[in-house]
């Protein structure tokens, strides 16, 4: 079936959209950041993410103007060790969730991470009871690494996390 959105990187305007998504229950539930979050924070960190140089990556999936989904992946850290690996993040509106959404921003911020971002390592964290999203992830090679007991406080419980990671397939060589 044909999408029928567009993938593109966020822009500082999409702030207010950011903040209407991570304010839904049914999308913050399934996240690992707070909810209600301020459009100036997320404006803020759009706006930091688009510097040159930075291997950010933040898109979105649009249609009509309307913010579906976002996905993106930012450096695992400082550390001139680590630099090859990303912490990757999604999140879908809730009417939109098993519509192909998040498949298509998955797809986007694999092939950036293979093939422009010389990347090795992708990493996340989701809920251990976050059936749909570990499959999602499974089929783009993500593998099940560890098992954090308690590690976040959601709805007044402490819960589960998995942590996942992918290594490229095919890691680059020079001709």
């Amino acid at each position: 079936m044909p999408q029928d959105f567009q993938i593109r990187r966020a822009q500082p305007s999409d702030a207010p959209a950011f903040v209407q998504m991570m304010s839904d229950p049914e999308v913050f539930g399934g996240l690992l950041q707070l909810p209600y979050p301020s459009e100036s924070r997320w404006r803020q960190m759009l706006e930091e993410q688009s510097a040159m140089g930075k291997t950010d990556l933040h898109l979105v999936a649009v249609r009509d103007g309307q913010v579906l989904g976002s996905a993106g992946v930012h450096p695992a850290g400082a550390s001139l060790r680590r630099r090859h690996a990303m912490m990757f993040g999604i999140s879908v509106v809730a009417a939109e969730q098993g519509q192909g959404v998040g498949s298509a921003l998955m797809a986007a911020l694999v092939d950036y991470a293979d093939n422009w971002a010389q990347v090795l390592r992708l990493e996340l964290t989701v809920y251990a009871d976050n059936e749909r999203a570990i499959r999602l992830y499974e089929r783009f090679g993500f593998e099940r690494e560890g098992l954090f007991k308690a590690y976040a406080l959601r709805d007044g419980k402490y819960v589960d996390t998995v942590a996942m990671a992918r290594l490229h397939p095919k890691p680059p060589t020079v001709r």
